[in-house]
């Protein structure tokens, strides 16, 4: 469960890329600073249902993928957990890079411009 209520709670891609690196590097940042609460999608996936149960009485989920492929947001979906909000770094112009893990800042702050404005309409 969140321990901070009213926040949307963000799930994200750590995928073997450029992308996932990135979208797993936004969420970590929006964590940071207060913005989300950043919860665990490996635990999702597992079926831990403290995880299942915090996305579900969080109300406000957000998944940012590195990529099309939307593994973050279908682990979310699979697990019976709608996705808000869902953020594809690829979308961003972003060429993927497979086990290739450089992250370039300008990158990095377009995935965060987005993200935040996406959590604002939530």
């Amino acid at each position: 469960m969140s321990d901070m209520p009213g926040k949307a709670m963000i799930f994200t891609c750590a995928g073997a890329s450029n992308c996932g690196q990135i979208a797993n590097a936004a969420a970590v940042q929006l964590s940071s600073e207060g913005l989300v609460v950043m919860s665990c999608l490996a635990g999702v996936g597992s079926h831990t249902q403290k995880y299942i149960d915090g996305a579900l009485n969080s109300g406000r989920v957000v998944a940012i993928d590195g990529c099309a492929v939307a593994c973050a947001k279908k682990t979310l979906e699979h697990a019976g957990i709608p996705v808000m909000q869902w953020i594809c770094v690829t979308d961003y112009g972003i060429k993927k890079t497979s086990n290739k893990f450089e992250i370039r800042q300008g990158e990095l702050e377009s995935v965060l411009n987005g993200t935040g404005q996406a959590i604002a309409s939530i």
